[in-house]
């Protein structure tokens, strides 16, 4: 297994939590989810002693994870990105004596919004447990001449990221009945979190990229540092700063900043398109327009012409019927009202059964046409605060695009499509 490690320090506001029959004061940046860990603003040692952690996470010391990673040689490093660097490596098992597990160790560099991070994945990787998540083994918090050192260790994914296998720079094209597993796999994960959990958590950073694959390529939800913990009771949506990736943002969160788990669901129906296309959400290497996805499948979605956006890295080897399923599943996590868009469990539902679909070619037969409801001519752009006007027509209704992310209208019923699932 491989551990991920960042270091991180932060602006805070002080809250106060009761747990038991004791109180711990700790500082955060906002985020309810962080209020389980207590006195991490403490020194190492602090942390590492304290009879009240928060989880069973082990604690490593620097000198463990330099050790784990050769002091974080260059052969070592397996990825980077916003949060900082991560590194392949080795530690001994507590579980079982005498053996090694293989982890990831994420080591970052930031600032004030690092250590906000740090606490929440601390907070929700140390309590939660379930398959289609990563696995957070330990962390590390230590002072240092530089300044506090913070660190996360992770079970390793030996296949990498999903985004990884979906690129045209991958040897090998990510086979149709493992796209369909992974898209299960990852509504199993979104599902918990949304309406398993004694609390809600919405991800907000959903994308591909995040989805981590294991050896026998389960894939599992990953980076949960800008994660939210849902409304309160009585409470419709969380208003806050944007935080995550513009082009999985659902649009009302892009243009007013509310939060609700139907943002995670346009997030997934996003997905689901790069898993049918192969294509990235946004590609500016492409023609101008084909750079936007959502905006590029539309004219396609309903139509004959359906395989022309089916990746051709499949070469044919993939389900028709499975695939326009899939894209009607991404349409109606595309709704631009969302509180027209499933629940998860809804999906999760839908895709289960798409993967008892034979996974061959079929000879290409129209798609059955959704019933769409005639949306506003006029839609916020939530990119520039502008009202445009810019309405495609298509097959079957209308469908309304704005500048930044295009918005596929929802069958007036639920029931409608899961018939299509029969």
């Amino acid at each position: 297994m491989v551990f991920h490690f960042r270091r991180f320090s932060i602006e805070y506001k002080t809250r106060t939590h009761t747990k038991s029959t004791s109180t711990s004061t700790f500082h955060t940046a906002s985020s309810d989810l962080n209020r389980s860990v207590p006195n991490f603003h403490t020194k190492s040692s602090q942390v590492s002693n304290s009879a009240e952690k928060p989880t069973n996470l082990r604690v490593f010391t620097v000198a463990e994870l330099k050790l784990a990673t050769k002091n974080f040689c260059k052969s070592s490093k397996i990825g980077e990105g916003g949060f900082g660097r991560v590194y392949k490596g080795v530690v001994k098992s507590l579980e079982y004596p005498g053996s090694e597990i293989q982890v990831a160790v994420k080591y970052g560099d930031g600032l004030l919004q690092g250590r906000k991070e740090w606490l929440t994945e601390i907070n929700i990787l140390g309590e939660v447990k379930h398959p289609n998540l990563v696995k957070l083994v330990g962390y590390c918090e230590e002072e240092g001449e530089l300044g506090t050192k913070l660190f996360l260790v992770y079970e390793y994914m030996p296949n990498g990221s999903l985004r990884d296998h979906l690129s045209s720079r991958s040897k090998e094209p990510l086979p149709w009945t493992t796209r369909l597993k992974v898209a299960h796999d990852a509504a199993c994960g979104l599902t918990y979190l949304h309406e398993d959990m004694k609390f809600q958590v919405i991800l907000r950073d959903f994308k591909s990229s995040n989805i981590l694959l294991d050896e026998h390529w389960n894939a599992k939800l990953s980076d949960f540092g800008v994660a939210r913990k849902g409304p309160e009771e009585g409470l419709t949506h969380i208003s806050t700063n944007f935080a995550g990736t513009r082009e999985y943002a659902a649009p009302e969160y892009l243009a007013v900043g509310h939060l609700t788990s139907k943002s995670d669901v346009w997030s997934y129906g996003v997905f689901l398109y790069e898993l049918i296309t192969g294509r990235r959400p946004l590609d500016r290497k492409r023609p101008q327009e084909e750079q936007k996805l959502l905006e590029w499948v539309i004219p396609y979605t309903d139509t004959e012409k359906f395989m022309q956006i089916i990746d051709p890295r499949l070469e044919g080897k993939y389900s028709l019927k499975a695939a326009q399923k899939l894209s009607y599943v991404a349409n109606l996590c595309l709704s631009k009202d969302p509180k027209s868009r499933p629940k998860m469990s809804e999906v999760l539902e839908m895709v289960s059964k798409l993967i008892k679909v034979p996974s061959q070619a079929t000879v290409p037969t129209p798609a059955p046409t959704l019933i769409l409801e005639e949306p506003k001519k006029e839609i916020v752009d939530p990119t520039e605060g502008e009202k445009t006007r810019d309405d495609v027509k298509h097959k079957g209704g209308i469908r309304s695009m704005d500048r930044e992310s295009a918005s596929i209208s929802r069958p007036r019923s639920l029931k409608l499509l899961k018939s299509c699932f029969r």
